[in-house]
């Protein structure tokens, strides 16, 4: 009987740990993914809630893209701020969609 409660409480304690792991919702990937683009570009105070401001307002149309396209999106746009082309481009692509994944 004690090994059978035991058993039992271990098996509640993983199903409990897994509803804590949920994925982000789209509008937190969205800030997530602003934030980090903010984050490239070096904002700070004013400058960053604006910026912030108005991504949001921006990504909030892309509301049926997933998270990957919405990274997909915001790394490219960075990768064209810095005006990379070529090697340098693919080098910065693959670092940036690994970051936060």
């Amino acid at each position: 009987m004690k090994s059978w409660l035991s058993v039992m409480m271990a098996a509640g304690l993983l199903l409990a740990g897994g509803a804590g792991a949920a994925e982000k919702t789209a509008q937190q990937e969205t800030m997530a993914l602003c934030s980090q683009h903010a984050a490239t570009q070096n904002l700070k105070g004013d400058a960053r809630k604006s910026f912030m401001s108005e991504c949001l307002k921006r990504d909030s149309k892309a509301g049926n893209m997933t998270p990957q396209q919405m990274k997909m999106k915001s790394c490219n746009s960075a990768a064209g701020d810095k005006n990379l082309t070529g090697d340098e481009r693919k080098t910065f692509m693959s670092s940036c969609l690994k970051k936060s994944a």
